[in-house]
């Protein structure tokens, strides 16, 4: 007889688990079925966590479904930074998008990145902060991944960017140091390519809800470095082009 999913039952031991700063194997987990129950896990786990920031990051899983999630916590870097280091923590530098208008769900003509582009009223430079209460992330179980917030552990808003680099970040140079040594020093490369991608996918998706992607919120768009290991706790710099950003993270 098949065991019945329950996603509060998961939400709550992701949430345990994150609490604790542990890790278990995927085959230790009950695992969603398919993205509703996934993501129905996801919102009680951020329910769980108190999380009601409008900021959310953006990808897609291994069958191209656009996916989001939650970032927290987030915290602006004017106001001094600081995120909890924790073992497996993972860094990535990243745009990070404000929309200025509405992209209501819609049937018919899809979204163009023109349409998008037009909707975004600033554009920043950021940092998310990955470790996920999953050992393997979502190498085993995408579904299982998405459920536990897509890995995030925080995120840093950095200072305001020109409107256009989003058609030119891929090819800005990049420097990250950690603790005082560099880990990143090459030229910004998204995953994709184009740093919208992932939010021109999700935009039309048709699945997504209604309340999503309105006016006000924030997406990031994917990593520009790689997801780096921060072995240790430290002071964190970036520079991408001549913007900066720098935040410590912090062992609990």
């Amino acid at each position: 007889m098949t065991e019945t999913f329950d996603p509060r039952a998961l939400a709550t031991r992701l949430h345990s688990l994150r609490q604790a700063g542990r890790q278990e194997a995927t085959s230790a987990f009950a695992l969603p079925t398919d993205l509703h129950q996934a993501m129905e896990t996801q919102d009680l786990l951020a329910a769980a966590g108190g999380i009601s920031s409008n900021a959310w990051k953006v990808t897609v899983s291994p069958q191209d479904q656009a996916v989001t999630g939650p970032l927290h916590p987030y915290a602006e870097a004017v106001s001094g930074a600081d995120i909890s280091w924790y073992p497996g923590l993972k860094f990535e530098t990243e745009i990070a998008v404000r929309l200025g208008s509405d992209l209501p769900v819609r049937a018919g003509i899809p979204y163009s990145r023109t349409e998008v582009v037009e909707a975004i009223s600033a554009v920043y430079l950021g940092a998310e902060l990955l470790v996920s209460a999953v050992k393997e992330s979502g190498n085993v179980s995408f579904l299982l991944f998405v459920a536990d917030r897509l890995g995030n552990s925080g995120y840093v808003l950095g200072p305001k960017l020109e409107k256009s680099v989003v058609d030119t970040a891929g090819s800005t140079p990049l420097k990250v140091t950690h603790a005082g040594r560099t880990i990143y020093d090459g030229p910004a490369q998204h995953p994709k390519g184009d740093v919208l991608t992932w939010l021109v996918d999700y935009a039309n998706d048709g699945l997504r809800p209604q309340t999503s992607l309105k006016s006000g919120a924030l997406i990031t768009t994917g990593t520009l470095s790689g997801a780096i290991e921060l072995t240790e706790p430290g002071e964190i710099d970036i520079l991408l082009g001549n913007s900066s950003l720098s935040f410590s993270v912090s062992k609990v």
